[in-house]
C-alpha cells in the first residue's frame, strides 16, 4: 500500500526543513510553520524501515481534534489543517523538554519500577504498587528533548532548573498546563471507556512569548489507554491490561530481540504484520476520537498534500 516516509517540498517562502522521528516541519517565512505527519512508525527512538498505511493521517487527525477540544484551557499553536496529514501553525521556539505525565505504573516507569528504582525523575515512588496500578495523584516525569535518532532521557525538574533549561517561571506554567491537559483528556477517554494512563506534551513560545502547546496530544504515539472495562478485573488477577497504544508494536520488537539498544537489528516486518499494525491503529482512532475513520485518497499521497498546502499558502 501507498505510505509517505519521507517528504522534499519546496514550498513559497519556505526557510527550513526539520525532519522529526515521525513529523516533517517546514518553516515558512519565519512565521507559520508547516507540519506533516508522515507514515513513520518509531519505537525505542528508532525508526522502523518501512511505514504504515495512514498512521500519519490518524496521528494528524487525533492530534488536531484534542487541540480542538482543549483550547479554552491552554492555548495551542494550531492554525489550521488543509490535509488530512498536514497541521499548520504558529512558528513556536520549543522548549528543550517533553512534559510527561503518567497516573498509572506502566511503560517505562513500570520496567524502571520492577528493576527496584523508587524515584523517578527526582518523584518519589511508593513502596508496594504492581504493573499498572493507579498512582495516588498525576505524577509528571519530563524528558530531554532529543534530537533525531537520539534517545530522550530522564531528567528532574530539579536539574531542568539548575541547568537553565527552562525558566522556574515558564517551568511553573508548563507544569499547570500538563495537569489541566492531563485532566481534560482523562474526562474524555472516561467518556469513551478508556482510562488515559500517560501521555507528552510539548510546548513552545510564541515571537510575542506566549507559551503554547505544539505538536501531537493524546494520540496513540504519545499516549497510553487502557479499556476501562474490566481493568480492576484484571489488576486483582494480576493479568496484562488490554491497551489502545503503540505498546503492541514495542512488545513484538522485544519479543523479537530489539529495543533498540547498540548492535541489535530490527526484525523485518512483514506485509501482513505492517497491514495488522494500520488496522490496531484504525482501532485506536476510533475508540479515542469516538468515530469512523475516513480514510484519505493514497493513490499520490506526495501530490494531494503539496497541492493542498500550496492551495492554502496562495
Amino acid at each position: 500500500m501507498n505510505t509517505i516516509t519521507s517528504t522534499n517540498f519546496n514550498f513559497p517562502g519556505q526557510k527550513s526543513v526539520y525532519k522529526g522521528k515521525v513529523r516533517e516541519v517546514y518553516n515558512i517565512n519565519d512565521e507559520i510553520l508547516v507540519m506533516i505527519a508522515t507514515d513513520r512508525l518509531s519505537a525505542f527512538d528508532v525508526v522502523m524501515p518501512k511505514g504504515i498505511p495512514f498512521k500519519g493521517q490518524m496521528l494528524n487527525q487525533i492530534a488536531t481534534k484534542f487541540m480542538q477540544l482543549t483550547d479554552d484551557i491552554v492555548p495551542n499553536w494550531l492554525i489550521a489543517t488543509p490535509d488530512p496529514n498536514v497541521a499548520i501553525g504558529h512558528l513556536c521556539t520549543p522548549f528543550k523538554v517533553e512534559m510527561v505525565i503518567r497516573g498509572y505504573l506502566s511503560g517505562h516507569a513500570a520496567r524502571e519500577y520492577n528493576a527496584g528504582k523508587r524515584i523517578l525523575c527526582g518523584v518519589d515512588l511508593p513502596e508496594g504498587l504492581k504493573e499498572n496500578d493507579k498512582f495516588p495523584e498525576p505524577i509528571i516525569t519530563p524528558t530531554t528533548k532529543a534530537d533525531f535518532g537520539v534517545h530522550d532521557e530522564d531528567i528532574s525538574k530539579e536539574a531542568i532548573l539548575e541547568n537553565g533549561i527552562v525558566s522556574p517561571e515558564d517551568y511553573a506554567v508548563l507544569e499547570q498546563y500538563t495537569r489541566a491537559l492531563f485532566q481534560r483528556g482523562s474526562e474524555i477517554a472516561a467518556s469513551r471507556g478508556l482510562i488515559l494512563v500517560d501521555t507528552k506534551y510539548e510546548f513552545g513560545k510564541t515571537k510575542d512569548g506566549k507559551i503554547v502547546l505544539i505538536d501531537e496530544i493524546h494520540t496513540p504515539d504519545s499516549s497510553r489507554y487502557f479499556y476501562a472495562d474490566g481493568y480492576q478485573e484484571r489488576q486483582d488477577r494480576g493479568e496484562a491490561q488490554k491497551q489502545l497504544s503503540k505498546e503492541f508494536v514495542r512488545q513484538w520488537l522485544i519479543a523479537n530481540g530489539f529495543q533498540g539498544k547498540e548492535g541489535q537489528q530490527i526484525p523485518e516486518m512483514s506485509e501482513e504484520y505492517i497491514a495488522s499494525v494500520s488496522e490496531r491503529y484504525i482501532e485506536l482512532y476510533e475508540n479515542i476520537i469516538g468515530e469512523k475513520f475516513v480514510k484519505a485518497d493514497i493513490h499520490n499521497i506526495e501530490k494531494r498534500i503539496f497541492d493542498n498546502v500550496m492551495t492554502y499558502l496562495k
